[in-house]
């Protein structure tokens, strides 16, 4: 192989080409029998209308970690690709082409309209896909998987009907989350909430016998036109003496009870509760404890209802306007006053939507989840980091049955069909014929299925499920699911349900909750403030390798990511450094050919040292990723390269290399070179999967592509691999007694490549005895024209301690005290009256009150800089003085 590499790295010259390799040699592909050693993953399905974004590029390089970890393992790893018909999102996409054309769903008809989905699905669907292999996800593309597959549809279709004829479905009415704009029941995950400015309005309910009333407070004073009862707390002394039952509603002039229930909220309001049981969740299930009446004055196109009265046909919020002018002018509005709560809005369209009282059909989701609780309590399952256990139990220890059918035509079409003579129900494996009463009058029902309940499905379903495939019997369960908090019960708690349900058995044994990805001052990303980082042109400009490491880095777990640019362009110097690395090593590789078949066993301290960490760096790189320690993992490795690798043994053995003669030392030498870049570049692969792999191709007797390498051992007796705490002892006084010189040349304003003498004095015999030994090596790397070891302290010398040595620098001729003791002076002086000037701006109140936070933080972030810079000046000039002191 051609051991030569271009002067620089470029990530787009070798990004494509490898990934393209990769897929050409099938080495993203798992065995369909798996084998002794499987190891498998489901991606979380992106949306088929999705574009990679942070979310996305965290979790897929996590994933894609584990898997090319397991494979250097020895593992059988299967990953699992797929998107997911993203329901509402992609139809409204369709619906937008369609409004662009002048015409929409309804006029080109539903069979229309589903062939216009697939052919954009076609057409554009890959996009995500596309964009997951350029961040170099190793999936088994051959596999991929769609969520309205035939395959799948199967097994959807099958878990419905099993499910409503084991009576866990029904159709009913509840409440559901109504998007006005959308025309559709929304899941609890697809409504986000926005803290709204709003306004809390108490109103007066006069009582239908005697005088007064009781006062209502409500942020939404349009439903109560809705109302069929006010519900107080049983225990609030208030109402203690209420002998009232009923109140009148105002406006509508009807008569509603007056009810108890431990429900309402003492603290909040006036403790008094207008029930609005079609238009409120929690009032639903008040209503449903009381036998209330529902009452529906909201339509599904957001406007008011007949059941609203004088008010029919108006918009909710112009509604809302018309009620509050009314109860004024009635005297009935006793009190408005501002109130910032939670207003849900569609996800999709950031419509406000609107709690409804709707038919539809619910999975029974309490006897599903009782099983989903235990497996998670017996450790039959464990979410990592387990904090996230309680937020789990908490939602299924208080599930509500799920609301499962979407009033749009993207999707799974429900298989239940009305017979429109006797009104029976049929729900089927095959679309029925005619009815029991031997009616041929059938209507399918024309919801589709939640997203969800396709995803739930998704570790099974994508291996062949309902058939007992091959596959299967491998793979499943899965070993471990990488996903974000925010969907650790909308999806996560799901498949748990049903993976027991229908494969009696979880459907992973981990699950690894990681963190968000924001901006670098914390802040959630998003289009509205501007601090969205896009990974597709991070990658374009950085390389794909630098983003990841740097998405690695910072995956500590339970800990957010902060990211910048900045730190991404940090590892592209990590990506550079490695690079240069290994061109000095096959320099040294094909200048030596023979030195890893003519090394001999004794080797220099360097070597000896850095082959010790090396054995230490393989174990704890396992250990972390084994713990799902991504972070701890690429830390330990970068630590390793770029200081110890690259920084210290570079340097150290650069005289071995270069000195004339000596080719046994420099054989030992050159194959611990090459063998400590070759298991460090395998070590690095699952994170940095392009330039290793190009480092590789040119790596002497390297063959075929590095995912096939092993995990390197931690021991290898033949070439010195493994535990060498001496050498560790040695090579770190070495380290130590270097750095204490170029720090004191830095103290001291002393040029890099100006000669110093220096004196050691040993406080222990083995310090006295390793720095004898390797005192070529300390003058090499801290530059020394003469190093002494065992004198005492001269005069005029700067001094450092060490564990087990003091240092001597002689600065005799070296420097001019006088002139660094005035320089030193001149220095602090200017720094001084800089910090005067700082410290008066942030003691003038009036700044402090009208600056920007972002402009008081620069300031205070100078003046801190400013401080510490002053302190080490005076603590330099301290040390210049004494010397100065010790001459005179």
């Amino acid at each position: 192989m051609d051991s030569k590499l271009d002067k620089g790295y470029e990530p787009h010259d070798v990004e494509a080409h490898w990934y393209a390799f990769w897929e050409s040699e099938g080495l993203f592909a798992a065995k369909e029998e798996g084998g002794d050693n499987t190891y498998s993953i489901v991606i979380p399905p992106p949306n088929v209308t999705g574009v990679l974004h942070m979310g996305h590029a965290l979790n897929v390089t996590l994933q894609d970690i584990l898997c090319r970890y397991r494979r250097s393992k020895g593992d059988n790893v299967l990953w699992m690709p797929g998107t997911d018909h993203a329901g509402i999102a992609t139809q409204n996409v369709v619906e937008r082409q369609l409004a662009s054309e002048g015409t929409d769903r309804h006029q080109v008809g539903r069979e229309a309209f589903i062939e216009r989905v697939w052919e954009w699905r076609k057409q554009y669907g890959g996009a995500i896909i596309n964009q997951l292999k350029r961040l170099g996800a190793s999936c088994d593309w051959d596999r991929e998987r769609f969520t309205m597959d035939e395959g799948l549809s199967r097994a959807v279709r099958k878990v419905f009907v099993d499910l409503y004829d084991q009576g866990l479905i029904y159709r009913g009415d509840y409440i559901i989350n109504w998007c006005p704009r959308c025309h559709t029941a929304l899941a609890d995950l697809e409504v986000e909430h926005e803290q709204t400015d709003g306004k809390l309005y108490q109103i007066l309910y006069p009582f239908v016998d005697g005088e007064g009333g009781l006062i209502v407070a409500t942020t939404r004073p349009e439903t109560m036109l809705g109302d069929t009862a006010v519900a107080i707390n049983p225990e609030d002394e208030r109402y203690a003496d209420l002998t009232a039952e009923k109140v009148m509603l105002p406006i509508m002039n009807r008569e509603i009870p007056i009810v108890k229930d431990a429900y309402v909220d003492l603290k909040f309001g006036t403790g008094a509760l207008k029930v609005t049981p079609a238009h409120d969740v929690n009032d639903f299930e008040i209503g449903l404890r009381h036998d209330l009446s529902r009452v529906k004055v909201i339509g599904e196109d957001g406007c008011m209802t007949a059941e609203a009265g004088e008010f029919e046909g108006m918009e909710r919020f112009e509604c809302r306007k018309a009620i509050v002018a009314k109860l004024d002018e009635m005297g009935l509005l006793k009190k408005v006053e501002s109130h910032d709560h939670g207003v849900g809005q569609c996800y999709r369209c950031k419509t406000t939507v609107e709690p409804n009282l709707s038919k539809q059909w619910f999975v029974k989701a309490g006897p599903l989840a009782e099983k989903a609780i235990k497996a998670v309590e017996t450790k039959k399952t464990r979410i990592v980091p387990e904090v996230w256990e309680k937020t789990y139990f908490e939602w299924l220890y208080n599930i509500r049955d799920w609301c499962i059918s979407r009033q749009i035509w993207w999707g799974h079409r429900i298989p239940a069909w009305t017979c429109q003579d006797c009104g029976e129900i049929m729900v089927r494996m095959e679309d029925p014929d005619k009815c029991t009463c031997g009616s041929t009058n059938l209507e399918q029902e024309s919801d589709v299925l939640d997203t969800w309940f396709s995803s739930a499905l998704w570790p099974f379903s994508t291996m062949g499920w309902p058939d007992q495939t091959q596959l299967l019997k491998a793979y499943y369960p899965t070993s471990v699911l990488i996903t974000g908090f925010d969907i650790l019960f909308f999806w996560v708690a799901r498949m748990m349900m049903m993976g027991l349900q229908f494969m009696d058995d979880v459907p992973f044994k981990d699950v690894y909750i990681h963190a968000l990805v924001r901006d670098e001052e914390g802040k959630k990303m998003s289009k509205s403030k501007g601090n969205v980082i896009d990974p597709l042109e991070v990658i374009e400009s950085q390389g794909t390798d630098a983003f990841r490491f740097t998405l690695a880095s910072f995956a500590a777990m339970g800990r957010d990511i902060k990211l910048s640019v900045k730190r991404i362009e940090g590892y592209r110097h990590f990506i550079n450094k490695l690079w240069n690395a290994a061109r000095f090593t096959l320099t040294n590789v094909e200048n030596n050919p023979d030195a890893a078949a003519k090394a001999s066993k004794s080797r220099a301290i360097p070597d000896r040292w850095i082959l010790s960490r090396l054995n230490q760096v393989i174990l704890q790189v396992e250990e972390s990723l084994e713990a799902y320690q991504f972070n701890e993992a690429a830390n330990i490795l970068y630590k390793f390269v770029w200081h110890e690798f690259c920084d210290w043994y570079l340097e150290a053995i650069k005289p071995i290399l270069y000195r004339e003669g000596a080719q046994e030392e420099r054989n030992a030498t050159v194959a611990t070179l090459q063998r400590v870049l070759k298991d460090a570049i395998v070590l690095l692969h699952p994170f940095i999967p392009f330039v290793t792999e190009e480092i590789w191709h040119h790596m002497p007797g390297a063959e075929g592509s590095i995912m096939k390498a092993p995990y390197p051992a931690a021991v290898d007796e033949a070439v010195g691999l493994g535990p060498d705490k001496e050498a560790e002892r040695e090579m770190e006084l070495v380290m130590a007694v270097v750095t204490a010189v170029r720090n004191i040349r830095g103290e001291m304003n002393i040029p890099p490549n100006q000669a110093l003498a220096a004196i050691i004095e040993p406080t222990d015999d083995f310090a006295k005895e390793a720095l004898a030994r390797e005192s070529g090596l300390v003058s090499n790397l801290a530059r020394l024209s003469s190093l002494e070891v065992g004198g005492k302290r001269p005069k005029g010398a700067a001094t450092a301690v060490v564990d087990g040595a003091s240092v001597y620098v002689l600065l005799e001729g070296v420097i001019d005290l006088d002139k660094e003791e005035a320089r030193l002076e001149k220095e602090i002086a200017k720094l001084t009256k800089e910090l005067v000037k700082l410290d008066k701006k942030l003691n003038n109140e009036d700044f402090l009150a009208k600056a920007p936070d972002k402009v008081v933080e620069k300031v205070r972030g100078q003046q801190a800089e400013m401080t510490e810079k002053r302190e080490h000046l005076e603590s330099n000039l301290e040390k210049v003085r004494e010397i100065h002191g010790d001459q005179g």
